[in-house]
């Protein structure tokens, strides 16, 4: 295992553990952000057991447990390199800017934003589903939590909801210049997949993606009516 170790040490094993994390994130996102359209054109039922499935089924589990692993790793190896580099880089070069863009250089502070609303996120949902008093409903003969309620009334908050638009403008910025770059990283850097890569992080991962995110609070403000809990 000591080259194992030393690998991690290494700022090539440090930006390959960020790249792997954040590719991963990515087919998360695509899968999370699928369910959560069912709040605008699903039913209560449909939610609730998405939520169920999310929380209940052996291999969804083991991918959650996967994400939060993912999230911790790209967030400290990514603050870690980062420095590495600050610490290493002459400062006349760090001023300079002129070829990179301002998603690249801002990368750290773009996480942190990121960062920032997981954690809310998670809060005002997965930890209500796990701890909170959450009421139950029965659907296709399973007793399954009733989270649609909770999160219908938390997207009436305005604050929580410029929250999550502002969050995903950072998310965007973020993925832009992630993924390409995490592609770079592990080696996948060729003149005839680089372009499509490029295009695929801006209009999939850069646009579509946060967009849908985005769309869901704001149109649950806009649509929806707050839900009297018992």
């Amino acid at each position: 295992m000591a080259w194992l170790n030393a690998f991690l040490s290494s700022t090539i094993g440090q930006k390959v553990v960020v790249a792997l994390t954040g590719l991963f994130l990515c087919t998360f996102l695509v899968v999370h952000m699928v369910g959560n359209l069912q709040l605008i054109w699903g039913t209560a039922d449909k939610f609730n057991l998405y939520t169920y499935a999310m929380t209940h089924n052996k291999v969804i589990k083991v991918v959650s447990y996967l994400t939060y692993a993912s999230i911790v790793l790209h967030a400290v190896m990514a603050i870690w390199v980062n420095r590495r580099n600050a610490g290493a880089r002459p400062v006349g070069y760090a001023k300079k800017g002129t070829n990179s863009t301002w998603s690249s250089r801002n990368m750290v502070f773009l996480g942190v934003v990121i960062l920032v609303y997981i954690v809310v996120h998670l809060y005002n949902f997965w930890f209500q589903l796990k701890f909170g008093e959450v009421g139950t409903v029965v659907i296709e003969g399973k007793h399954v939590k009733d989270l649609y309620p909770v999160v219908i009334n938390a997207f009436q908050i305005p604050w929580l909801v410029a929250l999550y638009v502002v969050s995903m403008a950072a998310l965007s910025f973020h993925l832009i210049h992630g993924f390409q770059s995490g592609f770079q990283t592990v080696g996948v850097s060729h003149h005839k997949y680089t372009p499509f890569i490029k295009q695929l992080g801006i209009w999939v991962f850069g646009v579509l993606i946060p967009l849908g995110f985005a769309a869901v609070p704001i149109a649950v403000m806009i649509l929806k009516d707050p839900i009297p809990i018992p």
